[in-house]
């Protein structure tokens, strides 16, 4: 395993005993801290595959950290950590989209089988963000397509299908994708 934990928590022995859980199922942890600035310094620095914090800290609580952590895209997945089962609070980590929330004391086997979960979630979740930008690219590329193809039928006087053909040749002949045709088409429009 190569994935990247960061701890955050105020007591020295909960980050001790999270360490020791984690190194010893073969993840790496790559910070501590002990707030929730620290929490956001160290995920900026370390970009972790996941983050394991305290929800109630002094000076700045885990959902505030987490919740700019998940903003600005600093951590694949958040794990809670709490001492308490307070409903408020577990609304607040589901409502941000926490990957889990542990109450304290925690056992190995929830710890490990929540980061194993919270991972796979995580890779799921990147996997579709990244077909979203996929579709998104596709979409933006016929729009401007079919801008161009507009264009040519215009000044042209073409019909739609001799414009998409045009365009269509323009790519072969120019060896360019037909995207890269329609931007300069559409450039001068």
């Amino acid at each position: 395993m190569n994935e990247r934990i960061v701890v955050i928590d105020d007591e020295p022995i909960t980050r001790m005993d999270i360490r020791d859980i984690v190194e010893n199922a073969g993840y790496s942890v790559v910070g501590e801290g002990t707030d929730g600035f620290e929490a956001i310094d160290i995920c900026q620095k370390e970009l972790p595959d996941v983050a394991i914090m305290d929800i109630r800290m002094p000076v700045l609580d885990g959902l505030k950290a987490g919740k700019r952590i998940i903003e600005k895209n600093l951590a694949s997945a958040i794990i809670y950590l709490s001492a308490y089962s307070d409903l408020d609070d577990t609304r607040a980590a589901e409502k941000m989209g926490a990957a889990g929330y542990l109450v304290k004391p925690i056992s190995e086997r929830s710890l490990l089988t929540t980061i194993k979960i919270g991972l796979a979630n995580s890779k799921k979740q990147q996997e579709l963000t990244q077909k979203i930008k996929k579709l998104a690219t596709q979409l933006d590329n016929r729009k401007l397509i079919e801008r161009a193809k507009g264009i040519l039928m215009e000044e042209n006087n073409l019909s739609e299908n001799d414009a998409y053909k045009l365009l269509r040749n323009l790519s072969m002949s120019k060896r360019k994708s037909m995207d890269i045709i329609a931007k300069l088409i559409v450039a001068d429009d």
